[in-house]
Parts: C-alpha cells; sequence; structure tokens
C-alpha cells in the first residue's frame, strides 16, 4: 500500500533556503517541468484578480502607486525564470495569494524588458525577493527562500 506520501521528493535546503524540509510533488514538479510562459509561474494564477503579472514599467509604477497610497496591500514577488528558489517558492505564493485575496501579488521578472529602472528604483538586488505593502508603507522584505518567515508575515500583516 502506497503512503500519502509516496508521490513526493524529499529537497534537502541548502543554507539559502529556510532550515525546515520542503515537499515537491512529482505530478507537477516546478523543477523538473519547464514553464509554458516566462510571464507565469503557474497557469492558475491567472484567473485570479489578485495575482497581477507586471510587463511594463508604465504598469510597475501603476502598481507601487496603488501600494504606497495605501489604497492597496499589495506583495510585489520579484523572480527569473531561471531561478530555482523562485521556482521553490512559486507553489507557495499561489496558495498564499488564494488565502489572502485581499491583498494583490504582483509577479516581476526581473528580466523582462523595460523593468530595470523600476527593479532598481526598489533596491531589489537578488531573487527572489518580496516586499510587503499594507498601508502606504513597505512593512517588510524577503530575501531568500524561508517559507515558513514568509507564511508568518503574511499571517500578521494581512489576516
Amino acid at each position: 500500500m502506497k503512503s500519502q506520501w509516496s508521490n513526493f521528493h524529499q529537497i534537502g535546503r541548502n543554507s539559502f533556503l529556510a532550515a525546515s524540509t520542503i515537499y515537491v510533488s512529482t505530478e507537477f514538479n516546478f523543477l523538473n517541468t519547464p514553464l509554458p510562459d516566462r510571464s507565469s509561474f503557474c497557469f492558475a494564477a491567472k484567473d485570479r484578480s489578485s495575482f497581477v503579472v507586471l510587463k511594463s514599467e508604465a504598469e510597475f509604477n501603476s502598481a507601487l502607486s496603488k501600494a504606497r497610497d495605501g489604497s492597496l496591500p499589495s506583495v510585489f514577488y520579484f523572480t527569473a525564470a531561471w531561478c530555482g528558489p523562485c521556482r521553490l517558492l512559486a507553489p507557495v505564493i499561489l496558495e498564499l495569494s488564494n488565502k489572502y485575496p485581499d491583498v494583490t501579488t504582483y509577479k516581476v521578472d526581473i528580466d523582462e524588458g523595460g523593468l530595470t529602472n523600476a527593479i532598481g528604483k526598489q533596491n531589489v538586488s537578488a531573487v527572489p525577493t518580496l516586499q510587503f505593502f499594507k498601508g502606504g508603507v513597505k512593512k517588510a522584505e524577503i530575501v531568500g527562500v524561508d517559507v515558513m518567515k514568509l507564511r508568518n508575515l503574511m499571517e500578521k500583516l494581512y489576516k
């Protein structure tokens, strides 16, 4: 008889990841499955109104203005198609965007043309980077993959 975990691979974490272990399903493994479109890390996220892929500096500036004027609690997820840790974080981001539908999650691909200046203004120097806005103020930033810190921070800020 198969155990409930038989369809999962255990991935050991390196020092740049959180100390806990994560499990990635072999049915849709972000590490082994090429992404169908660089503009979207998960097909299900396209249909969510709380998840937005930013593709231009104008879109980025508009989203940042909404976050800074306090009208919209937001998470900016800076990522890259080639980034392995970003792919590990992708299903967690999707889960949290579903759990907190009143918080808009913006995906920003650092390699997307036209976003270089905008990314530079936010002082993003590594991916994945997550910036959290609430009440018009940047409340927190996470650089790297720390799933527990991400979950706890989302709970604390957006509950």
